[in-house]
């Protein structure tokens, strides 16, 4: 039954990409007609807004108070509460498991394995997390991560930069999968080496595929592939920003009094109200434990005959409940990688803060796609990706918005900060740290308030750490209904889509 409904899903899915050109509308800026071979063909789309990917939960953004909300028992002072602003976005409903990277690596091998059978090797979790001096856990190092049992359990001993390997494949797969829906190419599972779908080599000309049917072009009467323009294909699967995880996890709309006003009823220390890791509601459910954790030293899962989280290890994703935007095991079960660099300080300059509360993000290293002379992108490379180069700092050095490529210690170690980081010296944290969220099912449960966060460096992983993914929300914040970003539009269809 689960099957059929997820074929189901696709051919809602693939039924809704509809995109149409809006035939007899006019500019309203020179009078010329949009989609019209005879006026030129410049096209004005009837577009119905961003598809929701698999797997994916629209999160409506808003402002919040991010930071801890819990007593700051280990001292460290490293999310002090300040209130941003986090735009809205795709989250998705559950951390990655086993089986969804398996799938990664079966690709890998096939496209890569008989001339680059490194990728697949450097893409392997360390399965050798699971050792430990004094315990039995060697059975783990066998099982966890292949064994059919644990198929739908998330995957660890994945470090941060194969969390974002897997999240770049993912969107070439999604974003093919919508071409071949949309009856534009063929399913082609003879891909090999640099001869595989790439979304942006493909809207760069540089992938062809096996083509079914073009879209029809205004310009010539002719064919002509898919745009960046015609809005088909989805943004950028990637890690979440800790802004975003962080309002994701406390969903405080759940919270919210009414649809017509801004008050929240509550605050939250962890994705529930409450102040207890226990289902409070007269129900079924009434003193259940909500999260994977450990409870007490030496107790994982309780006792036999009553188990209070039922894992002692990670449990399967959708196990326990979601929280109000939907999304399970926000806390507990397996903290999450996420996309920023960390700092003890979420800003060293306070009086900068205001200038950086819309999408706080520390981790950007800006790149530019390599250009031939002709400003077209250069040949792809041998795995089927373009090639982008490092931002210089000259590049960059008169304009007002940022002076620099590389700004993962602004403000916090460079030259125009008070405090420098002495890696080996002063301090563990270099550029390659990356944050940790929420606790994991080894964690206590002051680990389980999203406020919480730690470090590892992005080339080191552990039984503890697994991820989700997340894409950008491009258009009204609020959905589909809301494609132009007006709330008093009253014009144009409402539609609702989703995979």
């Amino acid at each position: 039954m689960k099957k059929l409904l997820q074929l189901s899903f696709v051919g809602l899915f693939a039924a809704s990409l509809f995109v149409s050109c809006k035939s007899g509308e006019v500019s309203d800026t020179t009078g010329w007609k949009f989609n019209d071979t005879k006026w030129g063909g410049f096209e004005k789309l009837d577009y119905e807004g961003q598809a929701t990917g698999p797997n994916l939960v629209l999160v409506q953004g808003g402002t919040f108070v991010m930071g801890l909300t819990e007593q700051d028992v280990t001292f460290d002072w490293n999310n002090i509460p300040r209130r941003v602003t986090v735009s809205s976005f795709y989250m998705d409903e559950t951390e990655v498991t086993n089986h969804n990277y398996r799938e990664y690596l079966y690709w890998l091998d096939r496209v890569y394995g008989e001339s680059y059978p490194e990728v697949k090797q450097n893409a392997l979790p360390d399965t050798l997390v699971w050792r430990e001096e004094l315990s039995f856990n060697e059975p783990f190092v066998e099982t966890y991560f292949r064994h059919p049992a644990y198929d739908d359990y998330p995957v660890v001993g994945v470090n941060w930069d194969q969390a974002n390997d897997y999240a770049y494949w993912r969107t070439q797969r999604v974003n093919e999968m919508i071409l071949v829906e949309r009856g534009i190419l063929n399913i082609n599972t003879e891909q090999r080496d640099e001869d595989n779908f790439d979304t942006k080599a493909y809207l760069a000309g540089q992938y062809q595929g096996d083509v079914r049917k073009n879209l029809k072009d205004l310009k010539t009467g002719g064919e002509r592939p898919v745009r960046f323009e015609d809005g088909i294909v989805l943004p950028e699967y990637r890690l979440p920003t800790e802004a975003e995880w962080e309002y994701a996890s406390l969903a405080l709309i759940g919270n919210q009094t009414s649809e017509q006003d801004e008050r929240i009823s509550d605050r939250r220390i962890y994705p529930w109200n409450g102040n207890t890791v226990r289902y409070q509601k007269r129900n079924k459910y009434q003193g259940e434990i909500l999260a994977n954790f450990r409870r007490s030293g030496g107790d994982y899962m309780g006792m036999a005959g009553k188990l209070n989280d039922n894992a002692h290890i990670p449990a399967a994703v959708r196990t326990f409940l979601p929280n109000d935007f939907g999304l399970y095991n926000m806390a507990g079960n397996v903290s999450e990688w996420v996309a920023d660099v960390y700092r003890p300080l979420t800003s060293d300059d306070l009086r900068d803060v205001e200038n950086h509360d819309l999408n706080p993000f520390r981790g950007n290293d800006f790149k530019t796609m390599i250009l031939d002379e002709n400003g077209k992108p250069v040949e792809k490379d041998s795995l089927g990706r373009l090639k982008y180069r490092d931002v210089e700092d000259d590049e960059v050095a008169t304009r007002d918005n940022y002076k620099r490529g590389k700004v993962l210690d602004y403000l916090d170690g460079d030259k125009e900060s008070e405090v420098v980081y002495e890696y080996g010296k002063s301090t563990l944290i270099s550029d390659d740290a990356r944050v940790v969220k929420g606790g994991s099912w080894s964690d206590r449960a002051y680990y389980l308030s999203p406020g919480t966060r730690r470090f590892l460096n992005k080339d080191k992983s552990s039984r503890t750490i697994g991820f989700r993914c997340a894409m950008t929300r491009t258009g009204g914040p609020t959905g589909n209904e809301d494609t132009a970003g007006n709330k008093f539009k009253t014009k144009g269809k409402k539609t609702k889509r989703r995979y």
